[in-house]
C-alpha cells in the first residue's frame, strides 16, 4: 500500500487509487466506488488511526475490485462510434458539412475531424442545443398547465442530480437527458416545474407531478436503472497521446 497526497495506491492487477477523506461526522468507515466514473474514496473518522483504515481496505480488497470491474467503462464520442439521442443509438458519421445534424438514414453527421479533437466537444454542443429546444418546450407546457411561471431555465453537465428549481423558480436540467427517450426528458421537466409549487418531496408534490404527467413512474424507473449510462459518454477531446 501506497500512501501519497491525501491518496492511497492498493497495488494489484490493476493498481487501484483510493481518496482518503478525514471528517468529523463520520461515525465509521464508509468506502465508496463511483457508478459514474469508478473514483474510490474512504471516508475516515476524524480520530481514527490511518493504520486501521489502511487494514479495513485490505480486508475490503476482494469486494472493491468486483465494485470497480462493474462501472461502465466510458465511451469516448468520436467518428464512427455509437450515440443515444432522444432515446434511439445512432452511428456518428463524417460528412463534408459545417455543423451537426441528425440525418433521416440514422446517421449522425458531424464535419471532417482528422485529429479527433473536435467531434466530441462539437456533438456536446448540438445536443446542448437539443437539449435546450426540448426542455424549453415542455417546461413550458407544464408550468402554463401548473399555472406558475419559471424565471429562468439552464443547462450543466451534472452528475449529482438531473434538475433543479429554485425558490426564485429557477430551473436547472442536465443536458445530457436529451440522449434519454423523450417521456424521461418530459418527465424530469415536469418534477421540477412542480416544485415551483411544492418545493419538497411530499404527497402533494407526488400529486402534482402526477397531475402534470400521468403514469410517470415508468420514466422515473428508467432513468434510475439507465441513467449511468447517459453519463458513460465522454464528449471531451481526445487526447494528444491517443492521437496515434
Amino acid at each position: 500500500m501506497h500512501i501519497e497526497n491525501h491518496t492511497a495506491t492498493l497495488r494489484g492487477e490493476p493498481d487501484i487509487e483510493i481518496k482518503l477523506r478525514r471528517s468529523r461526522q463520520a461515525k465509521r468507515l464508509n468506502l465508496r466506488v463511483s457508478g459514474l466514473d469508478g473514483r474510490v474514496t474512504l471516508t475516515i473518522p476524524k480520530k481514527l488511526p490511518l493504520s486501521e483504515a489502511l487494514a479495513f481496505l485490505h480486508e475490503r480488497e476482494s469486494w472493491l475490485r468486483d465494485a470497480k470491474a462493474r462501472v461502465q467503462v466510458s465511451d469516448r464520442v468520436m467518428i464512427g462510434s455509437d450515440i443515444l439521442l432522444r432515446g434511439q443509438r445512432y452511428r456518428i458519421r463524417a460528412a463534408e458539412r459545417q455543423r451537426c445534424i441528425l440525418a433521416t438514414d440514422g446517421r449522425l453527421l458531424v464535419p471532417p475531424d482528422p485529429d479527433g479533437q473536435r467531434t466530441g466537444p462539437r456533438l456536446a454542443s448540438y445536443f446542448k442545443h437539443c437539449a435546450q429546444n426540448d426542455l424549453l418546450e415542455a417546461c413550458d407546457a407544464y408550468s402554463t398547465k401548473l399555472g406558475r411561471r419559471f424565471t429562468k431555465l439552464s443547462l450543466r453537465d451534472t452528475r449529482s442530480r438531473w434538475g433543479s428549481c429554485s425558490s426564485e423558480g429557477r430551473l436547472m436540467f442536465s443536458w445530457r437527458l436529451i440522449m434519454a427517450p423523450p417521456g424521461v426528458l418530459r418527465y424530469v421537466a415536469a418534477h421540477e416545474v412542480a416544485h415551483l409549487a411544492h418545493m419538497d418531496h411530499s404527497p402533494a408534490f407526488w400529486a402534482c407531478v402526477a397531475r402534470l404527467m400521468p403514469h410517470y413512474q415508468a420514466q422515473r424507473d428508467w432513468l434510475r436503472q439507465n441513467g449511468t449510462q447517459l453519463h458513460s459518454y465522454c464528449f471531451k477531446a481526445r487526447p494528444a497521446s491517443e492521437n496515434g
